[in-house]
């Protein structure tokens, strides 16, 4: 049985944490397919803009060993959906959104796992910003 993992980001300024959610998320299972927000997502959920646009994002995301597949993600209401439409039995996220996809469960397994610590994108970019 394929067990199919779906994870879903901005991944803006791509940074060691990233890596490691990703990587992690992967071990998870057979497959990895990340839904990647798109520029308006979020513009609604972060109130800024990312530093580089969707399709480098996405890119950058599609081209790591542990990616199998992207896809872009259009709304944070989609995400019963776009489980369904990969096929995914584990939705994993990091543990910063611990507790709010909770209601997904009875669609597939919901993993939150660690944040690396120290690292955040919102961080780098005032850092670089300094």
């Amino acid at each position: 049985m394929n067990r199919k993992i779906i994870t879903f980001g901005t991944f803006d300024v791509f940074h060691v944490g990233h890596l490691n959610l990703l990587e992690r998320a992967r071990a998870l299972g057979d497959s990895l397919v990340v839904g990647i927000s798109t520029d308006e997502l979020n513009l609604t959920k972060k109130d800024r803009a990312p530093v580089f646009p969707e399709q480098e994002r996405a890119r950058l995301v599609a081209s790591l060993r542990c990616v199998d597949q992207v896809f872009f993600e259009e709304s944070l209401a989609y995400k019963r959906e776009y489980i369904e439409r990969n096929g995914a039995s584990v939705l994993v996220m990091g543990d910063d959104w611990k507790g709010k996809f909770d209601d997904l469960r009875d669609a597939c397994d919901v993993v939150y796992l660690p944040r690396t610590p120290s690292i955040s994108t919102t961080a780098t970019i005032e850092r670089i910003r300094g």
